[in-house]
């Protein structure tokens, strides 16, 4: 890891002597700041010669003109030596990640472009701060000596001593202070991935009820770093006690000694300068280097140990997410809760072998049927927002199929995240099969959003991941809700897919086949076939009626109502339910809307 870093100091001798020049001109004012005072009080104001003094502070004034000419200079002789050092870095980082490429046969990812503009800047700037600091010490040091020595050589007695054991206990400390500090900015870094991991997938973490165990993930990144900052705050005393005896205890000693200075012959002034010496030169390099070395260096190690071993991790960033469908949650085996079953409630035909048995979810309830109770139903999304749904009481038996029809906003989606349980109403019921709704076992429900969810797996994974299914129960509901021909593009069930690499409509599909794999008796289609065009809506809808159970399609093209067995009219003011029939002469909205429908053409409403 060294090795770098010497390569960058030793590439041009010319440029660290260019440095070394333009540093003497630099602590200039270390190196007069006190003799200027000393003089200027001694042989000026207190000896009556104001213009002696006045003189003196024109040679403390001229020396930092000089010391800023010298620190510009200095920040370019430092950058000059930086600068390839970066090169070289940045070098070695697109060199490495293009001999990964290769033998890997894709290309270098996002890894590679992180570490090229994130770690090789963090290491430029660490390395440029460790040189200016340590530098700068150096040269402080070596100028207040001389200052002193020059000033009044007994002084360095009350100073050297305890600035030396100042520095001493911080060297001692620098390693387990290194170590720790490195120990939190790694846990730094994983907390930090591990929530914008987890911010990013919340879809993946709200599907795969992976709730409690993503929080736990995350919570034990924060403990982590919490614990990290403990102990480096425990090592950080250490570096505050350096501190004050290098820098405090000389000043102390000094004010103790004033007495002892005066019997050998010094003044004032020289008591004065020597105090500016220490307080104005030496505490603040030994403030720089403690801060420097503490912080920049083990950014700089950090940073190298990142880009020249790339294949050592930092540790676990991201939460503990459910990749493939061995991964994701699953209920323990026992009879299954809620058996399919037809429209006349005897089993339903199994397109193959049984699926393995789902027990209940922990915390949650079996229900003995899937007979959906509201009575007095209300609810609105916010304390004084006006209600969405109002006393509403609604009855839908097992094995009915329903199709929920209004105008957009009326509160369909609503109604459907109230059946599924995903919101608790704000007034009075829901229940299926005698369970309040939100405690109702997942097995025994599906709701598939109008926005239909696919991770990143395989699509035999996206497919089977509610239930495991043999390969002909997987085919069979490919057919029937029309899913083959996507599949067979695709290139077969063990075919890598994504969110983003699939349509709007393809995506729709396989959350409708994970549907009908599943084990759930009541079926929420919350506008989950808006995507597909009307053939390929009224084959899937009509493959859930013949599935079994219950069906509740909320409506996105009117067809959906004429398909169902029943027919439930929102309007905002009041619900109307029936057949196609009575409801044309009982609700004047349904019969508005059929009214704007030619069945000849391949337009209709859109609801």
């Amino acid at each position: 890891m060294n090795r770098p870093v010497r390569r960058a100091l030793r590439r041009d001798p010319r440029l660290l002597v260019r440095l070394a020049a333009w540093s003497v001109a630099e602590t200039a004012p270390a190196l007069v700041v006190g003799l200027a005072v000393a003089r200027a009080i001694d042989d000026g104001f207190a000896a009556g010669r104001p213009g002696t003094g006045f003189a003196w502070l024109a040679v403390l004034a001229a020396a930092w003109l000089v010391g800023a000419a010298g620190a510009r200079q200095v920040v370019l002789a430092v950058a000059a030596i930086v600068e390839p050092f970066r090169e070289d870095l940045l070098g070695h980082v697109v060199e490495s990640a293009l001999d990964r490429a290769s033998a890997a046969g894709h290309g270098p990812g996002s890894a590679a472009v992180a570490r090229s503009n994130l770690q090789v800047e963090l290491a430029r700037d660490a390395f440029a701060s460790v040189i200016t600091v340590v530098r700068s010490f150096a040269f402080t040091v070596v100028s207040v000596v001389l200052g002193l020595g020059a000033l009044v050589p007994e002084v360095l007695v009350l100073v050297l001593p305890p600035f030396a054991a100042g520095v001493g206990l911080f060297l001692l400390s620098l390693p387990a202070m290194a170590r720790r500090q490195r120990e939190f900015l790694l846990a730094d870094e994983r907390t930090a991935g591990s929530l914008a991991a987890a911010v990013g997938a919340l879809r993946d973490v709200t599907a795969c009820a992976a709730e409690d165990r993503v929080a736990a993930s995350v919570g034990a990144r924060v403990a982590e770093q919490a614990a990290a900052g403990r102990s480096l705050a425990r090592v950080t005393a250490l570096r505050t006690l350096s501190l004050a005896v290098g820098g405090r205890l000389p000043v102390l000693l000094i004010l103790a000694g004033t007495p002892w200075l005066l019997s050998r012959g010094a003044g004032a002034g020289v008591v004065l300068g020597a105090l500016a010496y220490v307080t104005q030169s030496l505490a603040p390099a030994l403030g720089n280097l403690v801060q420097g070395l503490g912080i920049s260096g083990v950014r700089l190690r950090v940073s190298l140990d990142r880009i020249l071993r790339p294949d050592v991790p930092p540790g676990p960033a991201s939460p503990a997410l459910p990749t493939t469908a061995a991964e994701r949650p699953t209920l323990s085996p026992s009879p299954s809760p809620c058996p399919l079953t037809s429209a006349s409630g005897s089993p339903a035909p199994s397109p193959g072998p049984a699926a393995p048995p789902y027990g209940p979810a922990a915390g949650r309830v079996t229900a003995r049927n899937v007979r959906a109770e509201l009575r007095g139903v209300a609810f609105a999304y916010g304390p004084h927002a006006e209600p969405v749904i109002s006393g509403l009481d609604l009855s839908i038996p097992e094995g009915d199929h329903l199709a929920v029809v209004g105008p957009s906003g009326i509160g369909k989606s609503t109604l459907g995240a109230l059946l599924a349980g995903v919101l608790r109403p704000g007034a009075g019921r829901v229940e299926v099969g005698g369970v309040p709704a939100d405690r109702l076992d997942p097995a025994c429900r599906v709701l598939i959003p109008q926005e239909a969810y696919v991770f990143r797996g395989t699509l035999w994974d996206n497919l089977t991941y509610l239930a495991p299914a043999s390969r002909e129960e997987v085919d069979a509901a490919a057919r029937e809700v029309g899913l083959t021909a996507l599949a067979e593009r695709l290139g077969g069930y063990g075919a890598e897919v994504s969110s983003g690499a699939l349509s709007p409509a393809e995506r729709q599909l396989v959350a409708l086949t994970r549907a009908h794999l599943s084990p759930a008796r009541l079926v929420i289609l919350d506008e989950a076939t808006c995507h597909l065009d009307p053939a390929a809506e009224a084959r899937a809808e009509e493959a859930f009626a013949r599935r079994g159970g219950t069906l509740v399609v909320i409506a996105h093209r009117l067809t959906s109502a004429t398909r169902a067995r029943r027919i439930l009219v929102m309007d905002g003011t009041s619900v109307r339910i029936g057949g196609h029939s009575e409801l044309l002469a009982a609700s004047p909205l349904y019969a508005d809307l059929v009214g704007h429908w030619n069945p000849a053409t391949p337009q209709e409403p859109v609801l």
